[in-house]
């Protein structure tokens, strides 16, 4: 798989910008602030239409334009399919395959699969469990697009439940001395209390049986992807260190160690103990009004050798555990695909010791496609830019290098 042309409109610094593209190493150089990572960034927006560097997509648009428009031309196993994505913030985006429209946009998913590996992905190692999460669903949703709907499912039962849980706090708590909506004739405080609590129980049931479903994905990615994880951190650290994950769930404690240990529990299990772990914390759910419980407080847990990589590994080592993640993330893709993904490496090298370049160099010389950005093209190994293109980014205007 690759991106054999790459067009952006009113794309973040881009009036306008084509870019022809080839199977191989691909190198764009510039200084900061000269429009080289937008570039990846769309790449990376076909591929999974979000931003690594944004959580919307106003800052993606052209500042005074009204829309964005991304256009890709993705050719797997010798077929081009042409992928066109409309960002239109404040309304719907909408998208076309080979300039046929699709309904939502998030049917064009899996046309194109991208890794990519950027200075922002050290906080998988030394952030919050958020980023963590994140990175597990991407990778649930590059690996099969269908679980997107399910994680979109997931968001909204989880804003209604917590909506509930703060509207109906004062009826909910025992001794509450009025409920927070005017009664009905002939209604008493108890039977608001009596309503708010089914329509609590209605939620929980929705969530469980959504949570059950993402968390069961979850823990099914996981497993594949632990032996490649392993792999490719031997490789990148040379061998200094074993690199493991735990997934850390909150189910009660038997359940959670079971699934420390790896186990994948089968989905309706998940569901009962998802449920119950609701029933629990019911009472400290409704004090705090939000959602104690589910796959949104889950944590992925980084482990090198004995010690947990957070807080303990040192600045190589995080490195190292980053990238090793995004490059077993990787294999895992080319494993069940059958093809390789694009894989992207934004700003990376200039991050990394020599040793590190030279080694992460070896490692992705036999992708089908890499794109790689660069503030200097000195960092970028000598061996990967002599086998691939090289263009120049100087203030939004792409050119291709003619010289060494």
């Amino acid at each position: 798989m690759h991106v054999r042309h790459l067009q952006v409109a009113d794309f973040r610094s881009y009036p306008l910008a084509d870019v022809a593209l080839t199977p191989g190493v691909t190198t764009f150089v510039g200084l900061n602030g000269q429009g080289k990572t937008n570039l990846v960034e769309a790449v990376g927006y076909v591929a999974t239409l979000s931003s690594h560097r944004v959580a919307t997509d106003q800052p993606l648009v052209r500042f005074g334009a009204d829309q964005a428009v991304v256009r890709a031309v993705v050719v797997r196993d010798g077929r081009e399919t042409l992928v066109e994505l409309e960002l239109n913030p404040g309304r719907a985006n909408r998208a076309r395959l080979n300039k046929a429209a699709l309904t939502r946009p998030r049917d064009a998913l899996g046309t194109l699969r991208t890794v990519l590996f950027a200075p922002e992905d050290l906080a998988l190692v030394k952030g919050d469990p958020a980023g963590r999460r994140a990175f597990v669903d991407d990778l649930l949703v590059q690996r099969q697009p269908r679980w997107a709907g399910v994680r979109s499912d997931y968001d909204k039962v989880l804003k209604q439940r917590n909506a509930l849980l703060k509207s109906a706090a004062p009826v909910l708590r025992r001794g509450a001395r009025r409920p927070s909506r005017s009664l009905a004739d002939g209604e008493q405080p108890d039977d608001a209390r009596a309503s708010a609590l089914h329509t609590l129980d209605v939620w929980d049931t929705h969530l469980s049986e959504v949570g059950s479903q993402l968390l069961y994905a979850r823990l099914r990615v996981l497993r594949d992807l632990a032996p490649h994880l392993g792999t490719a951190y031997e490789a990148v650290s040379a061998g200094q260190g074993a690199a493991r994950l735990t997934y850390r769930a909150g189910l009660g404690e038997a359940a959670a160690a079971r699934i420390a240990d790896g186990e994948v529990p089968e989905r309706e299990e998940l569901r009962e103990l998802l449920a119950a772990a609701l029933l629990e914390g019911r009472a400290a759910e409704v004090e705090r009004g939000t959602t104690l419980a589910g796959p949104h407080r889950d944590d992925l847990v980084l482990t090198l050798g004995e010690l947990p990589a957070k807080g303990y590994a040192s600045h190589g080592e995080s490195w190292s555990f980053a990238l090793a993640l995004k490059l077993a993330a990787y294999q895992l893709l080319r494993h069940d695909l059958g093809d390789d993904p694009v894989l992207v490496l934004d700003d990376v090298f200039a991050e990394l010791d020599t040793g590190r370049r030279q080694r992460l160099a070896e490692l992705v010389a036999d992708c089908e496609q890499v794109l790689v950005t660069a503030a200097v093209g000195a960092d970028v190994p000598a061996a990967l830019q002599a086998s691939g293109t090289t263009y120049e980014v100087v203030l939004g205007e792409v050119s291709r290098s003619e010289g060494p």
